[in-house]
């Protein structure tokens, strides 16, 4: 047998259009979310609330996000997934802007809840999106461009949220990604094209019926398994990395910028070398990679004391090259399992089982971790421990997702 590796097949120029559109469309979506954590330091004396309080107000975009995306798994194969797109983009808009008018602990908290509603359908039709335009062998560098949203949300999104934030009040980011996201919204509207080539292969027309069929199929059942037990460990230290960096680390609250911009800036340019190898050297091999990495980056990272910018950054740096290296091939290999008449349900009860677990992990992480007088946090390593944990069983469970995908191509 030739042990040479498959041609890498060039994106055509609608395709590269469409992955710029989600990418972009991401990069809000993302940015959005990532906001709460470096404006935790600002936004708890704000509204003088506990970090228990500040993990409610982070996973409670999570709760919402993932009942939206339960609601509305039995109607995602029933309609165009543009209309899909543009409905739900226009909810997380307005939720957003509420965001950026709250005055109150409560309101806030209403305020992600809306956005969560909406926002978290969002990821779910773009992901089906993904596996309806693109190939499986495609799909390692497709997710690796649009993970790289997750890196330019850190070069230019957290820089300019948290210099807007100083000069003008936490409120000013989000209204900042009111505005680039009605930009986004104009863009999907006018470019992507209707993608409606899956309505043909849905003979169930009952809502209801789609979704209790998708969640009771035994292939998708353990794989939400594994995208749950994959969240609980992303989401783990999230909320808190910018008071434990300030206040753990010794790093001024001014300097946080630079650390999102320099780890941002690998991070854009990791995420389509990732993808690249991925689709190359194999999926489930670049996911154990990035597991290992994770695994000692992480536990490094929670364990250190006062330390220098320098090496914050290079330990923030490797951690992200780890992180990605086992969410881009993790989220490609994942693509691959939902037949397609059940993509669109399937992809919205992932994403909402990925957002409630991240939810969970979020208030998990509040309860553990405890605030000092002087602002430092307790205990944060033991985050890192329970990370090692979900780490380790993910890469045993992935190996049977990726064995069954072998198994389904290869016949």
């Amino acid at each position: 047998m030739s042990s040479a590796k498959p041609p890498i097949t060039p994106f055509s120029p609608y395709q590269k259009l469409v992955v710029a559109i989600l990418a972009f469309l991401q990069f809000t979506v993302i940015l959005d979310f990532m906001i709460m954590s470096p404006l935790g330091a600002m936004m708890m004396p704000a509204l003088q609330i506990q970090p228990a309080q500040f993990g409610v107000a982070v996973s409670v975009y999570a709760f919402s996000a993932g009942i939206s995306g339960l609601m509305a798994a039995g109607f995602a194969d029933k309609y165009d997934r543009k209309k899909l797109l543009l409905l739900f983009y226009c909810g997380f808009v307005l939720g957003t802007f509420l965001c950026g008018i709250a005055n109150t602990y409560h309101f806030l908290l209403f305020a992600r809840m809306v956005t969560g509603l909406f926002g978290g359908v969002v990821g779910s039709t773009c992901m089906a999106i993904i596996t309806d335009v693109f190939p499986l062998e495609m799909r390692g560098r497709v997710m690796g461009v649009i993970q790289s949203a997750f890196g330019g949300s850190q070069i230019l999104g957290l820089p300019i949220g948290l210099f807007l934030s100083n000069h003008f009040g936490w409120h000013a980011p989000f209204l900042m990604i009111v505005l680039m996201s009605s930009l986004a919204g104009v863009v999907i509207f006018a470019k992507l094209k209707p993608i409606d080539g899956h309505l043909g292969l849905h003979p169930d027309r009952n809502p209801f019926h789609h979704l209790q069929t998708t969640i009771r199929n035994p292939k998708y059942v353990f794989a939400f398994c594994v995208t749950a037990l994959l969240s609980i460990g992303g989401f783990m230290m999230m909320p808190f990395g910018s008071a434990f960096t300030v206040h753990n680390l010794g790093i001024d609250i001014e300097k946080l910028p630079m650390i999102y911009l320099i780890t941002g800036l690998f991070s854009i340019v990791m995420g389509p070398f990732v993808g690249r190898l991925s689709d190359r050297f194999g999926k489930y091999r670049t996911f154990v990679f990035g597991s290992c990495m994770s695994v000692l980056m992480v536990l490094i990272y929670t364990n250190l004391g006062i330390t220098p910018l320098p090496l914050v950054i290079l330990v923030n740096v490797l951690m992200f090259v780890g992180i990605f290296s086992r969410m881009i091939p993790s989220q490609a290999l994942m693509s691959a399992i939902p037949e397609p008449a059940s993509r669109g349900a399937f992809m919205s009860v992932s994403s909402s089982l990925q957002q409630i677990s991240g939810g969970i992990a979020s208030v998990i992480a509040g309860l553990i971790v405890i605030a000092k007088t002087d602002g430092s946090l307790e205990h944060f390593n033991v985050l890192g421990y329970v990370m090692l944990g979900t780490i380790t069983t993910s890469v045993i469970m992935m190996y049977f997702i990726h064995r069954s995908i072998v198994e389904k191509t290869s016949t």
